[in-house]
């Protein structure tokens, strides 16, 4: 089935569709972005979509710049030479293109752009976002390319902190692209195995989001509507890279997760970031890695919505042992390891990781509260597979 182009306006303006990228000129007028600073990753800037999409700038006459030193787990390095590089070419907007990496960078770059503060004075504590000047906070457009982490419907972005070897959230409200343009025909050339982890990411921010505790109907109704495309698209992503229907499903599905994660996130979360920071893994992956076990340890506090959720999925069982069965066989299905151990992490700093991720931004909407302890615990199991040990 053909997906229809489309906009709509929610939580941001968003044009989806085959071909949308063709338009990115007019959401530069649209936003009076005159001399746009565009910012992808190092990746990503070798390959034909990257080149297609300057070549439509130029086509169009606009004048602009790219910074791409931007790495798979962005740096606060990143970010400082991007606001330099915005600076001296005078930019007056940014388009963030690529997965979650460049477009966090991206994001970060255009809140940075105006402000006399280093960067850590904005981390996600508090209300120091509110010591931001609003009025020194570039327009953004953003343009994902892989369906997984959503950050181009996020009023945030996760950076590195190569000092402390942890990930720092930095937060703004205006820190929200002001227009998406959510393409599926830029997510065709993404390998079996990133379109896996990546659409994995989604159905994990979703899942968390669900299970996070507090009154929020409405991230609840667009987790679990999340959830069920990705269960019923993602294999045949996966499986059938050209196929546009369920591209597009995958990229609908991640820009609902992330808006869904408003309300919280948990302990997958947690203890990926640490990870992330220290072995320098891909985000997704690890979150599809942690997941069936942060469901097992958290059991108790979200068996109801484990019922509901297995019936939603169509399982032939009810609850969280279903739901955590069926996450394995997916999991399987896409080729993804099932310990962390398979990835070549081990247990020898699960104290260290156990404490630094309690003190993670994600820990205190986990579904039940947790110590650093527990959270040891938890990836101790997601090394060994000892998931009945939780």
């Amino acid at each position: 089935m053909q997906l229809a182009n489309t906009n709509w306006n929610y939580p941001t303006t968003i044009w989806f569709g085959n071909g949308r990228i063709n338009e990115i000129s007019q959401a530069c007028q649209k936003l009076g972005i005159k001399n746009p600073l565009f910012v992808t990753d190092e990746g990503l800037v070798k390959l034909d979509i990257v080149e297609n999409t300057i070549n439509i700038l130029k086509r169009d006459g606009l004048n602009f710049t790219v910074y791409s030193d931007v790495q798979g787990n962005p740096t606060e390095k990143n970010v400082v030479e991007g606001v330099a590089h915005y600076l001296k070419n005078k930019h007056d907007g940014v388009i963030a293109f690529g997965g979650g990496s460049a477009i966090d960078a991206a994001k970060t770059i255009a809140f940075m752009s105006g402000q006399t503060r280093s960067l850590w004075d904005f981390e996600d504590v508090g209300d120091n976002w509110s010591y931001a000047d609003p009025a020194g906070i570039a327009p953004i457009i953003a343009i994902p390319t892989t369906a997984g982490t959503g950050s181009e419907v996020g009023r945030a972005s996760v950076i590195l902190d190569e000092k402390l070897h942890t990930k720092k959230i930095i937060f703004h409200p205006k820190m929200l692209p002001a227009i998406v343009i959510s393409d599926p025909e830029l997510t065709l050339g993404l390998p079996p195995h990133i379109t896996a982890w990546t659409g994995v990411d989604a159905m994990v921010h979703a899942i968390e989001a669900y299970c996070a505790p507090g009154f929020h109907p409405m991230a609840d109704g667009i987790a679990i509507e999340a959830i069920r495309i990705i269960a019923k698209y993602l294999p045949i992503a996966v499986n059938d890279g050209k196929n546009l229907e369920a591209r597009g499903q995958m990229l609908v599905a991640a820009s609902m997760g992330a808006t869904a994660f408003q309300k919280g996130l948990g302990s997958v979360h947690s203890v990926a970031h640490q990870l992330g920071a220290i072995y320098n893994k891909q985000h997704g992956l690890l979150n599809a890695i942690i997941l069936p076990y942060a469901l097992k340890q958290n059991k108790a506090a979200i068996e109801d919505r484990m019922v509901h959720l297995s019936k939603v999925l169509g399982l032939e069982k009810e609850g969280t042992d279903a739901i955590i069965d069926y996450i394995i066989g997916l999991r399987k299905e896409l080729n993804i390891p099932h310990t962390l151990k398979d990835i070549d992490i081990n247990t020898d700093n699960a104290k260290e990781i156990g404490e630094m991720a309690f003190k993670d931004p994600s820990t205190p909407s986990n579904a039940k509260p947790v110590t650093a302890k527990d959270l040891e615990q938890l990836f101790r199991a997601a090394v060994t597979g000892d998931i009945n040990g939780l």
